[in-house]
């Protein structure tokens, strides 16, 4: 590519990692927010869910921007087009933890998790934050060997997502419909910000080699 244009998506790839550290950030807290039932910290994420749009919108100008400038043609828009999917799956990511951070919102001050499943929310918003951190790592290291990584680390997600379920939909299940309906949702949310995730992966190894992964 050009050095002029690899100049400027080297400033599109600085707010990408700046979206990947708040988009994390927001999963964090929403999640802490979550397991604690704490109202204050979940109005926190929710407010903050504006800020992160405003980091999309930065991609999406320096984007078409550089785009407008440079003409770029066949590998150098395709990366350029690229980063902007990027910033549009962690944009999903932040509304994704705003929706944990509504959960706790809406129940307040009954915790949205019942008791039986803050093990596996616990578990599920671990697997969430490595995800994120891998994500950032990926991003501000250049690194697609990490990126690649991610649709495997996924795997223990799914797998959390399925033992939910499981729990849930046991005879033994104590709590009824409303509460299974919560986990429900909540486990859906954690279960797109991973695969959102891995979608963030694969958008870093374009931006980095040039070439489109093959997806498992």
């Amino acid at each position: 590519m050009r050095g002029d244009f690899h100049d400027e998506l080297a400033r599109v790839s600085s707010s990408l990692v700046t979206m990947a550290k708040a988009v994390r950030e927001a999963m964090r807290q929403a999640s802490a927010a979550l397991l604690t039932a704490d109202h204050t910290l979940a109005q926190r994420v929710t407010d903050g869910d504006a800020h992160i749009d405003v980091l999309y919108r930065v991609v999406d100008d320096r984007v078409f921007d550089l785009i407008a400038r440079h003409q770029p043609v066949a590998e150098e828009l395709r990366v350029a087009l690229t980063a902007l999917q990027a910033a549009a799956d962690l944009e999903r990511m932040g509304d994704l933890a705003a929706h944990v951070a509504r959960a706790t919102l809406r129940r307040h001050p009954v915790p949205a998790v019942a008791p039986e499943l803050a093990g596996l929310f616990r578990a599920m918003s671990a697997e969430a934050d490595e995800l994120a951190g891998k994500i950032v790592s990926a991003l501000a290291d250049h690194d697609a060997a990490l990126a690649a990584r991610l649709d495997s680390d996924d795997d223990a997600m799914d797998q959390l997502h399925r033992r939910l379920f499981k729990v849930m939909l046991s005879p033994e299940w104590p709590l009824g419909v409303e509460a299974a309906v919560d986990g429900a949702l909540l486990g859906r949310y954690y279960e797109r910000y991973a695969d959102h995730a891995v979608n963030v992966g694969h958008h870093v190894i374009v931006l980095v080699t040039g070439k489109t992964p093959e997806r498992g």
